[in-house]
């Protein structure tokens, strides 16, 4: 821990446990939109989505499951109290996406609309996320992980890996989907991008 650090506000654990739910309900619900949309999206969720599309399993519990490799990498590199936390995150997505189709349902979405809308959403609950110290399992550890060690920026980073994603999975969807996503991506990458900055927000939480 830097001298700043130690000068820097602290997160009190009222503060860690109510940002982690905001931030995975706002993720959780631009996922579901997504969802809805049949769109598809980058991380560890884009590969749930792949895995719903072609055998119909649950997406949370697809999500949570392929998730659990990571953990052990979070554990080593970034310490236990981030691993429980982003345990917590990973486990709330997973049920709150699932649960948000049982209180809205939207008759026609627009995937353009649907992908811009719940991309920028996502990207709010990823840093909100993020500067609680936690994220959502997968690439989200290794971006993270990458940006403080060798200080590659988390959201070019994901940016990056995101769109291979989406490259991977274009015979899942259709075109207009697949442009939809990538536009999605885009949105979401970019707010982590404009907004994760050490230099921005100094408050912190116990690593």
């Amino acid at each position: 821990m830097s001298d700043t650090d130690a000068a820097a506000p602290r997160h009190s654990l009222a503060e860690d446990i109510l940002a982690i739910f905001i931030g995975t309900l706002f993720v959780s619900f631009g996922l579901a939109i997504f969802k809805q949309a049949g769109l598809l999206t980058g991380s560890t969720a884009g590969l749930a989505f792949l895995i719903y599309y072609l055998t119909a399993l649950p997406f949370g519990a697809v999500f949570f499951v392929i998730n659990l490799p990571f953990y052990y990498l979070a554990f080593r590199r970034m310490g236990w109290r981030f691993t429980v936390k982003t345990f917590c995150a990973v486990a709330l997505v997973s049920a709150l996406s699932e649960l948000h189709a049982h209180f809205i349902h939207i008759s026609m979405l627009d995937p353009f609309y649907a992908a811009v809308f719940g991309g920028l959403l996502m990207g709010v609950g990823f840093i909100v996320l993020f500067r609680h110290q936690a994220s959502l399992g997968g690439v989200n550890i290794l971006a993270l992980y990458m940006q403080d060690k060798y200080e590659i920026r988390a959201g070019k980073l994901q940016m990056g890996i995101d769109l291979a994603i989406l490259l991977a999975s274009f015979f899942v969807v259709d075109v207009k989907a697949m442009l939809a996503s990538v536009i999605g991506a885009i949105a979401m990458n970019l707010v982590i991008w404009m907004n994760h900055r050490r230099d921005r927000y100094v408050a912190w939480s116990a690593p």
